[in-house]
């Protein structure tokens, strides 16, 4: 097979890179709160924000909001993070985690990451620091755990604030720890619709410092002093409130937490469909010519995830990375790329005015690339599917 061959193409239906798992609990649980005639924030938010925090107990405290975005940004606004400060991020994620940085005014320093686990490295980290630095942003790379201890070690030793950009990591565990309970000053969460559960859009802050909270509480809501709930719930005159704080409008609706109290209550059988499909891949992939993902040491008490499966082609190859996803596609099988490294886009290059040299390790990882299919909704026959594509692909056969 050569790019002069023909096209390959397939009748099968097309395959996914990914799908919500949405089943009739959560469409009963939206009917239900349809009903209610109470479809923004209010009660069902409510439970929502405590089912989650009992999930991940002890003292915890959760704040829901309408993304991790808006998590990411109120979290670091509580932290007093503002103009002329840094905050070190890692070139390998999506462009949400440096541009709550620029919502504040503050400049976001990016650090490569280890071209094993792609996760931001203390070492990484501490290298980015500069007098100006006063918080990090460690990214667990597609569920895989950063290594906590050693950055939060090196965060201690600066006086700096850690906000852990959980997007793609609950249920995690580190050293059998779940992510969101460990001594960040902030966790956040996302529930968009690619990730282990959802609410369609979606995020969730824990924490466990009650004004940090009671700051991202008030500012979600225009700044608010009392509590839109209360007032409107009243049975005697409430009319009255007070702007604070020039605050935005990131709260998550009753509709959509409606469908997160179901799906949170999936999560451990969402988490084991998706490990045992990381498991089929690794047995499956075996022998051809990809770098599989990391994944948690056996005996290290962490726990992968895998909201996303990300191979890298090695140098024996033949065929590079965007024509195989081309030829994937053409065989009806969705793929995507996780990430452009933040260096690489325009407005980073212009921000951070930094060559593509100083990130070796993300440079070397984004050519070659390609996340595959991996989602509870996944069949055994799909997975077989994707395999035999890629196994045909790599032995030239057309079919």
């Amino acid at each position: 097979m050569n790019d002069r061959d023909p096209l390959i193409t397939t009748t099968a239906p097309f395959l996914p890179f990914a799908l919500p798992d949405i089943g009739e609990e959560e469409i009963a649980e939206v009917v239900a709160c349809l009903r209610s005639g109470w479809v923004t924030t209010g009660p069902k938010t409510r439970q929502f924000e405590a089912d989650f925090a009992a999930y991940l107990g002890g003292d915890i405290e959760t704040v829901s909001l309408n993304s991790a975005t808006a998590g990411l940004h109120l979290a670091l606004e509580a932290l007093g993070i503002g103009p002329g400060d840094e905050v070190v991020v890692p070139t390998m994620t999506f462009t949400a985690t440096a541009e709550v940085v620029r919502y504040l005014g503050a400049t976001p320093v990016l650090a490569d990451v280890d071209p094993v686990t792609l996760n931001l490295t203390a070492a990484g980290f501490e290298a980015a620091i500069t007098p100006r630095t006063k918080a990090v942003i460690p990214v667990h790379y597609a569920g895989l755990p950063c290594d906590m201890d050693a950055i939060l070690a090196v965060a201690a030793t600066h006086g700096l604030r850690v906000v852990e950009d959980a997007a793609h990591a609950f249920p995690t565990l580190y050293k059998s720890r779940l992510i969101g309970t460990l001594a960040s000053d902030a966790t956040v969460f996302s529930f968009y619709a690619n990730k282990t559960m959802t609410t369609g859009e979606g995020g969730m802050v824990a924490t466990r410092d009650p004004a940090l909270a009671a700051r991202i509480r008030l500012m979600r809501i225009h700044g608010i002093r009392q509590d839109a709930f209360a007032r409107y719930t009243a049975t005697t005159p409430a009319w009255f409130y007070e702007v604070v704080a020039a605050g935005f409008k990131y709260n998550l609706t009753d509709i959509a937490s409606a469908i997160g109290v179901q799906q949170l209550r999936k999560i451990d059988r969402f988490l084991l469909r998706r490990q045992q499909l990381a498991a089929n891949y690794a047995d499956a992939l075996h022998g051809l010519p990809l770098q599989l993902p990391a994944d948690a040491a056996p005996d290290s008490g962490s726990r992968h995830a895998w909201h996303l499966y990300v191979v890298r082609l090695r140098p024996d190859a033949s065929i590079e990375r965007d024509a195989l996803i081309a030829r994937l596609c053409q065989l009806g099988i969705g793929t995507s790329v996780h990430f452009i490294p933040l260096h690489r886009h325009p407005v980073w290059r212009e921000t951070c005015r930094r060559a593509d040299a100083e990130f070796p390790a993300a440079e070397a990882s984004f050519s070659t690339m390609l996340s595959l299919p991996l989602y509870t909704r996944m069949s055994d026959d799909d997975q077989h599917r994707v395999v035999q594509a890629l196994r045909d692909i790599f032995a030239g056969r057309a079919t």
